[in-house]
């Protein structure tokens, strides 16, 4: 009645734990980046960097979330599948709110459009794609989740490294 997915993720040990370790590495590393640029977050700066950082944590946070959910053994097809959803589709809510934000502000450049607004939805609709797959107990399933968590592991790393640029550019100017 309530089949194991561990079959499904047995060859996906290591990729999980490699990708979950990068995205709390990065977390981390965004954590310093922050504090570079504290200095310069007044409160009407703060609250518009929020647009920027705090879905940046979300998405690394989203892709160690998936990666440690991936590595539990007892899993069955539909507690992963609905896990896997569950997550997806509140991260997706969330993504929504900043892709209207991104898109409202006029200030904000194309680029920065497309990586912190439209890119990260892609990934959480794969990763609905792929909580439907293990519902299904679809072979598939891990393959459309590993292309999700990579596909917002790479985003994010652009958007990181772009506050990165940001606030190292903000503290030089203050200097």
């Amino acid at each position: 009645m309530f089949d194991s997915a561990a079959p499904l993720l047995e060859h996906w040990h290591e990729f999980y734990l490699l990708v979950g370790t990068a995205a709390a590495a990065l977390v981390a590393l965004l954590f310093v980046a922050a504090s570079i640029g504290a200095g310069f977050l007044t409160a009407d700066r703060a609250a518009k960097s929020r647009t920027f950082m705090s879905p940046v944590v979300l998405h690394f946070t989203a892709v160690l979330f998936a990666c440690m959910i991936g590595l539990v053994p007892s899993h069955t097809h539909a507690s992963l599948g609905l896990i896997i959803s569950a997550s997806a589709n509140g991260a997706a809510v969330y993504t929504t709110i900043i892709l209207i934000r991104v898109l409202k502000d006029h200030s904000i450049d194309l680029t920065d459009r497309l990586a912190y607004g439209i890119s990260p939805i892609i990934g959480y609709a794969a990763g609905l794609v792929s909580g439907g797959l293990f519902l299904l107990g679809s072979h598939r399933a891990p393959d459309v989740l590993a292309s999700a968590v990579i596909w917002l592991l790479i985003v994010n790393i652009r958007n990181a490294w772009d506050l990165m640029l940001f606030f190292t550019a903000k503290h030089a100017d203050s200097h």
